[in-house]
Order: C-alpha cells, then structure tokens, then sequence
C-alpha cells in the first residue's frame, strides 16, 4: 500500500487523537484509517500508537515517526505547489533545437528577440544534430523542436509558427552561359546545387504544380548558405531559402528563375511535448515567435 496515504492518516490520527475524527477529516471510515496505521507498522515493524477502547495515543516511537512523517508531507506539498507556480509562469529554462539552416536565418533573430523580451526564461538554443524520429527531441531534454516539413505523429503537439518563401535561382553569368529555364522540365538539363535533405524540388503552386527529383547535381552540400555561395559563383541553379538569398537577389549577383510559376513556401512547425498541460513558458514562447513573424515579414521581391 502506498506509504505516503499511510503516513498521511496516521498524521491525522496524531493530530486529532482518534481513528473515527481522522477519517472525518480524510473523507473516509474509521476503519480504513485503522487499517493504514495497522500496515504502516508492520511496514515499520515498530508499534506506533497505543489503542483503547475511547482512545489513541503515540508510543515513543510513534511520537518521533508523527513529526517525521509531518515533516515529510509539508515539504511534499510545498514543491508541489512551487513546481506548480513555475509551471504556470513564464519563467525557468527553455530548450530549443533546429536544423541548423534555420537557426541561422530568421529563427535565430526571433529567438533573440525572445530572450531579450523574456528575461527570467533561460534559452538553450541549439543548431542541427536533429533525429529522423520525430519525438527524440524530447528524450534529449528539449522543450520545443522545429521542422519545416508535414508530420503526422501523435507523440508530439504541433504549431505553424510561420511560412518560410522559397526561390529558384542563379547567377546571370551562369544563365549568359547555360540559358534561362522556360519551363521547369528545363531543369534536368542544367547543374543544379541541391541541399543533401531537399532532392525533389516542387515547381508552381496547386494543380499545376510539378516535382522534380534531381539528377544532374553539380554541387551539394547540407547548408543553404553554402549552396548560395556556390550559385553566387556561377557553379548552377539553386532552390534557396529568400530570406538567405534576398541580398543577392536585390544587388543582381542571384536572379530569379520562372518567376511567373515561384516555389512554394515551406511550413515552420514547433514541435513540442503532448498533453493539454503545456507549460507557460511554451505557451508564451509560441506565441512570441508568432507574432515576430508576422510582424517581420521578408520583403517582396521586385522582378
């Protein structure tokens, strides 16, 4: 039988000196509350109360192990409550993980905006070294995982924080030399510099949307900042995240591709523990990130 029930009827037998005025206080029979104090000292194996026919009192052992178990119960409950508090305020320690890409782009500046803004929440915000399972952030000791792709797993809570714009480019000395695309079957027959987690490109919106899976790969690399460089310098076409590529692409070192068709945005989720029970801290932290998003949105492209 569980100790502390026990323990918390035979403190209440202490306290008000009866079987059948502690089953009052616990909402029970005084015969249930004899039998917890009767199986905590066989537990025991020491005699803790003396019984009479109009009363109860403590042996010696009794009197010692009624402030112990007080002891015990108080402390108990006061962390039950301060862990309740804490749960319930945004404060404490966040742990956060995210493909490396992202972290570096706009997440990482709504992240700091976060923690300026959040104080008395400590961030640990870490880039990259994600697992294929999509629940593992929570065994390594993370609070919130993010992903840009659909997932589908009823061990995790999910959110659209925001969506994260796309674009097909390359250089002008490359296009000089290769020629511009005309339509997106044109790809197949051009270098292309391809993210080692993003083989199959998606061309257009809807229905007229195309996929392309590809096979002439000139240059690849797990960094988009890498693949960006690599366009720069002439080497093919690139799918590039704009908020990476938007620079380039105002000064006229990257150029759009098809731009009557575009890419598609990706999806930012935040991944996080399941239950109704979210902690604030998490709860605020969405939120925030929502709003940075929607408050800085990247800029249109003039082409």
């Amino acid at each position: 039988m569980d100790r502390l029930l026990l323990m918390r009827s035979f403190v209440t037998v202490a306290h008000v000196g009866s079987f059948s005025g502690a089953a009052k206080l616990l909402s029970s029979s005084g015969s249930l509350v004899s039998r917890h104090v009767a199986e905590l000292e066989r537990q025991i194996g020491v005699r803790l109360v003396n019984r009479t026919a109009r009363s109860v009192s403590l042996t010696e052992p009794g009197l010692r192990y009624a402030e112990f178990s007080a002891r015990i119960l108080e402390e108990i409950e006061a962390e039950d409550s301060t862990i309740a508090r804490r749960h319930d305020r945004a404060e404490g320690s966040l742990s956060i993980i995210c493909p490396k890409w992202i972290g570096s782009l706009d997440l990482g500046d709504a992240i700091a905006a976060f923690s300026a803004a959040h104080p008395k929440i400590v961030v640990r915000f870490e880039l990259g070294g994600m697992s294929d399972r999509t629940y593992d952030f929570l065994d390594s000791g993370f609070d919130v995982a993010f992903h840009t792709r659909d997932l589908r797993d009823s061990s995790v809570r999910l959110k659209k924080v925001s969506s994260l714009p796309f674009v097909l480019c390359a250089s002008e000395e490359y296009v000089e030399r290769h020629g511009t695309l005309t339509h997106p079957n044109d790809i197949a027959a051009h270098d292309c510099l391809v993210h080692v987690n993003d083989p199959v490109w998606r061309i257009g919106h809807g229905h007229a949307s195309t996929l392309h899976k590809i096979r002439n790969v000139a240059f690849s690399s797990n960094s988009y900042i890498a693949l960006q460089k690599a366009a720069v310098h002439s080497r093919g076409i690139a799918l590039l995240p704009q908020r990476s590529a938007y620079d380039d692409l105002v000064s006229g070192a990257l150029q759009v591709l098809l731009p009557e068709l575009a890419v598609p945005d990706r999806p930012l989720y935040a991944i996080y523990g399941p239950g109704q029970d979210t902690p604030r801290k998490v709860t605020v932290f969405l939120e925030f990130l929502t709003q940075w998003f929607s408050s800085n949105p990247i800029a249109a492209l003039t082409t």
